[in-house]
């Protein structure tokens, strides 16, 4: 006899609490596999496809596209078990006529994976980040005609989600795979179920929506102004809440705890440049400008170690971490993220840049893992590709300190006693004042500029 199991919003990790629903995978009806992505959530992290531990029929959903639930809310419930007879299925989900599908549910795995639903899912890093893209989605996932009911939800608990009639919805999840298209759509307000793919098997482009978005917004006449006309002040209103919320919260916090104080200095960038070149000419893996300004922030952190720690408010104790792990501030569609380069002081110049490199792309298409966002120990931000020259930036709490870097532009410079155009930068060092005072915080900023002026002062240190 088929048994009808609660599947709840999983724990995430990494402290998150919430998260919202952008879109279901699965409609009410749908067979599902154990370890199949269900639903698409943003965390304050990042994007991710949960999947469920229970294999079988769709039988309710619990919460709108965009609404925000706690971790441990219901998302949807799955009858699983039996034979996968019809009259089993009817059972488990009352009113639901019998049809080909019900019989499916035995080819299904209708066991409980077991794994933990900590950090991304129930499976693999595959299982994790992407759907799985069936030979024949009809046969994976094939509705059932009408569908079943589910048990009344705990008191707490948002209301299922009815499967509108008014919408055709397909029978597998909406064939997307880049993350930019999907925002775009929902920025938008299109329902990506009613647009018709170009892509391979019907993969659904970004020429797709914005020819999509073009056909619904053909002018149409003016409505009737209001009696009574909206202020013209009013403005746009957008939410704090995924990325952009985090960030708030984080920089607030850093604001309200964190005394720091922020030191610069211009240095003359001409030999760092010239050494890359050297580097890269000579064949082999390309070596980046941020990874040779990670590995002179990791030898100046093993010389000046008070900058690689935190603050035990609650103990009232400086904690001095041992190993350093690099955070980078990268921005994204999504907004401002700081993805995190473990181990930085033990990794080579072409492995730092193999990791910058994987984690930027990462963020860039919303793939990034909230443990890829988190623990780190010092940050370093490259704000130059911005093109300027200077900035006082906020410490990313609970970090100690923060290494500027501004664009490196042609200048001029005394170069041995005389007035040359040089390749020059400004640096900035912010720091928690609690760490140290303003002598160890200069003894970083001087090292770190005498490493880019000169490279191989890195030699006499390693």
């Amino acid at each position: 006899m088929a048994q009808v199991l609660e599947f709840k919003l999983p724990d995430l990790g990494e402290g998150l609490t919430e998260a919202e629903i952008v879109r279901w995978l699965v409609a009410v009806g749908d067979v599902v596999a154990v370890d199949q992505p269900v639903v698409e959530v943003e965390t304050a992290k990042a994007m991710v496809e949960v999947p469920c531990p229970y294999g079988g029929v769709v039988t309710a959903r619990y919460g709108e596209e965009g609404t925000e639930l706690p971790v441990g809310a219901p998302l949807l419930t799955v009858a699983v078990g039996g034979t996968g007879a019809p009259e089993e299925l009817a059972e488990a989900a009352p009113g639901a006529a019998p049809t080909a599908a019900d019989s499916a549910v035995s080819a299904v795995s209708s066991e409980y994976s077991g794994n933990v639903l900590v950090g991304y899912g129930t499976a693999g890093p595959a299982a994790r980040r992407r759907r799985v893209r069936h030979t024949n989605p009809a046969a994976a996932q094939a509705p059932v005609t009408a569908p079943a009911a589910a048990p009344a939800p705990a008191a707490a608990a948002p209301a299922p989600v009815a499967v509108a009639a008014a919408v055709p919805v397909s029978a597998g999840p909406v064939p997307v795979i880049s993350p930019l298209v999907r925002k775009l759509a929902r920025d938008r307000g299109l329902d990506l179920r009613e647009v018709r793919g170009s892509g391979p098997e019907g993969l659904i482009l970004r020429a797709d929506v914005e020819l999509a978005l073009a056909a619904l917004e053909q002018p149409v006449a003016p409505a009737p102004a209001p009696a009574v006309a909206v202020a013209a002040s009013t403005g746009e209103r957008v939410p704090l809440r995924g990325v952009r919320g985090a960030v708030a919260d984080k920089l607030s916090r850093s604001r309200t705890e964190i005394p720091d104080a922020t030191c610069w200095v211009d240095a003359d960038a001409t030999e760092l440049m010239a050494a890359r070149a050297a580097m890269n000419a000579a064949g082999g893996p390309k070596i980046s400008l941020l990874a040779l300004l990670a590995r002179i922030c990791a030898h100046a952190l093993a010389r000046f170690p008070e900058l690689n720690s935190t603050v035990d408010t609650a103990a009232r104790e400086i904690v001095r971490l041992p190993s350093v792990h690099l955070g980078f501030a990268a921005q994204t569609p999504r907004g401002l993220v700081v993805p995190v380069v473990r181990d930085a002081g033990t990794r080579t110049a072409e492995s730092l840049t193999e990791e910058f490199a994987r984690l930027t792309e990462a963020a860039r298409q919303g793939a990034i893992t909230p443990a890829d966002l988190t623990g780190g120990t010092f940050t370093l931000n490259n704000y130059g590709v911005f093109g300027v020259d200077g900035s006082t930036p906020i410490i990313n709490h609970p970090e100690a300190a923060m290494l500027g870097v501004g664009r490196i532009i042609p200048k001029p410079w005394v170069h041995q006693g005389e007035l040359a155009v040089r390749q020059v930068v400004q640096l900035s060092l912010t720091f928690d004042h609690r760490v140290c005072d303003g002598g160890t915080a200069g003894g970083f900023l001087r090292y770190v500029a005498d490493c880019v002026e000169q490279p191989a002062v890195l030699l006499r240190t390693v």
